[in-house]
């Protein structure tokens, strides 16, 4: 009960104030934009105005123009230019094709055609253009007012074209509608040009043949060519022109102001009309970025998170009696129970006060931290448990598989000798029946030596050994069954000091040099030798003679493995030294492995070095 009022009174406090700080919020934020929009607006209005006036002085002059329009960029960071009556550059002197023309009907005329319509700055800066002198070319053009417009140009030479993509969208777009078959663009072009007077009668749509003469590009170093490299107001200057061939542009004769968006970010375009002292219409346009409007509304928005941020701060004192003293130790102590609960002990209760939620406190952490320990001890009992019965069913498994063939060799030879059938051999059977009792023996040693090294309980003393007298005692101990089979043995031994358990990783220098003094071929080879690689030591014993199957090379390490008839344990292996082995280093923490090598087989292990 006393929660629910708390959570009211703070609820009431904070929404009664964040209500107030909102609506002055949204009022200001609101009409500061759009003061801030309208007043940049005006204020470019009347910089355009100005610039009309010190264009109508220049009387087309055009290094007085481009300067003009640098100064006006530099002020008010906004491009602006000025276009003719039909849409182009006037101030570009800079980007253009010469080509002369060689068709019968127009032969040696030589005509200049601007490249910002059909190449974007932006790529002339970053690639050199395919355009080369010399090169012959078939220019379509839109002839208006005397005025030729170029709209698509193909380049013989690399087999490629460059076209106007407003003037061509239009051009197809009404294609489209009488045509429905698939034309490829110089065919979609071609018949345009042959019906282009059903289209439009005010332009003349005509094709040439030429030889590109010169071709000039703008210097990306150059400041009066920074509005090339701004593809965005080029596509607005091209858009215009088009609209201005298809008589699809609305007279007027004041400043028109357009909305244009992309990218997230808003612009104004502003297209200023001025009449010309020989009568003829030029056009001013400009474009200016809405960003920094933007911009400094964000500043706004970003200063009333700190004023919400002080008003939440104001109502978190108000209401801390409150939560103080009753509903957040309450909280804590619910949370926490909630959460041992769902035996999640890791929540502490810090509240300590000397009262009766403080006791309250300290008798759920003391209850929280009982539960934990005894529940954590009976999980890992029960882990240990379920290891020692995995342990225990696998080794009584694999011994009972294990000893079915010596125990009916022996049976075989009990019936015999009771019958009395080779009573001659009764010497010769009774050996056999003390080498199968002998086998059993070391297997029943080597299984409970592995069950001990896999049951998780085993713990191993670790200490410091030189690994290269171990190896020279091991190889000693082994010689009478290397000279049994006249085997070479070659050692590339260095001292070093390792941390391990010697007695444990004697086993394993055993098993794998036993196990390759059984593989190896009478009169072959055997290599033993010691690599160090990032502070561990690489014991490698490789063996001559048959491999191993590929996809038997991960077997080996298992318990009982039996390959194919080549690799067969011979008489006296149980099958569990390389188990046995692979237990010991897993113990150890460390790695091992076997490939095969050219001619034969490599085991080989890891210990850490003593430094």
């Amino acid at each position: 009960m006393k929660f629910g009022i708390v959570l009211k009174l703070f609820l009431l406090t904070t929404t009664l104030c964040l209500l107030i700080t909102g609506t002055i919020y949204i009022g200001q934020t609101i009409f500061f934009k759009q003061y801030y929009e309208n007043q940049k607006v005006n204020d470019l209005k009347s910089s355009i105005k100005s610039f009309e006036k010190q264009y109508l002085k220049s009387n087309g002059n055009v290094q007085s123009i481009q300067q003009l329009e640098q100064d006006f960029y530099r002020t008010h960071n906004t491009w602006i230019t000025t276009l003719d009556q039909n849409g182009n550059i006037i101030s570009s002197n800079d980007y253009y094709a010469e080509i002369k023309i060689s068709d019968a009907k127009n032969s040696n005329q030589f005509v200049t055609i601007p490249l910002y319509h059909l190449l974007k700055g932006e790529d002339v800066y970053k690639d050199t253009p395919t355009i080369i002198i010399g090169e012959e070319v078939d220019l379509y053009t839109i002839e208006k007012n005397n005025i030729i417009i170029p709209f698509y140009l193909y380049l013989a030479q690399n087999d490629s074209y460059l076209v106007n993509q407003f003037i061509w969208t239009k051009l197809d777009k009404e294609f489209q509608m009488d045509h429905h078959k698939e034309f490829n663009l110089q065919d979609k072009i071609a018949l345009t040009i042959k019906y282009q007077s059903q289209y439009h009668s005010n332009f003349q749509i005509s094709q040439s043949k030429g030889i590109i003469q010169n071709v000039r590009f703008p210097d990306q170093n150059d400041v009066s060519s920074i509005i090339y490299s701004n593809s965005l107001f080029m596509e607005r200057i091209s858009e215009f022109q088009t609209d201005l061939l298809f008589n699809e542009e609305n007279h007027f004769t004041t400043i028109k102001t357009l909305d244009y968006e992309q990218n997230g970010i808003k612009y104004k375009l502003f297209i200023d009309p001025v009449k010309e002292k020989n009568g003829n219409i030029s056009y001013i346009f400009s474009m200016a970025s809405l960003q920094p409007v933007d911009e400094a509304a964000q500043m706004v928005n970003d200063y009333f998170i700190y004023l919400i941020a002080f008003v939440l701060l104001l109502t978190i004192l108000a209401s801390f009696y409150y939560s103080i003293k009753i509903a957040r130790p309450l909280l804590k102590i619910n949370n926490s129970t909630r959460k041992i609960a769902g035996l999640d002990f890791s929540e502490r209760i810090e509240y300590y006060s000397k009262d009766e939620i403080g006791d309250l406190s300290q008798n759920i952490n003391l209850l929280s931290d009982t539960l934990h320990s005894h529940i954590t001890q009976l999980q890992q009992d029960i882990e240990k448990e379920k290891q020692l019965e995995n342990t225990r069913k696998e080794f009584i498994s694999s011994v009972s598989h294990e000893l079915k063939t010596p125990l009916s060799i022996m049976k075989s030879c009990i019936s015999i000798l009771r019958d009395g059938v080779a009573s001659h051999k009764k010497d010769y059977y009774f050996e056999a029946m003390e080498k199968e009792v002998d086998k059993m023996d070391r297997l029943i040693i080597d299984m409970l030596e592995l069950a001990k090294y896999e049951s998780g309980t085993y713990r191993m003393k670790m200490e410091s050994f030189y690994l290269d007298k171990v190896i020279e005692h091991i190889c000693h101990e082994l010689h009478l069954e290397i000279e049994k089979k006249q085997l070479t043995i070659h050692k590339e031994l260095n001292s070093i000091k390792v941390l391990a358990n010697q007695h444990l990783i004697e086993q394993v220098i055993t098993n794998y040099i036993t196990n390759a003094i059984r593989y190896t071929p009478l009169n072959e080879h055997i290599y033993i030798s010691t690599i160090v690689e990032n502070e561990q030591v690489k014991v490698c014993v490789e063996n001559k003679g048959s491999h191993i199957p590929v996809d038997q090379l991960e077997k080996v390490w298992e318990r009982f493995y039996r390959g194919d008839t080549s690799r067969q344990r011979s008489e006296g292996s149980t099958g569990l030294g390389l188990a046995i082995s692979k237990n010991i280093l897993n113990l150890h923490g460390v790695k091992c492995g076997v490939m095969n090598t050219s001619d034969g087989v490599l085991f080989y292990f890891y210990l850490n070095m003593n430094l």
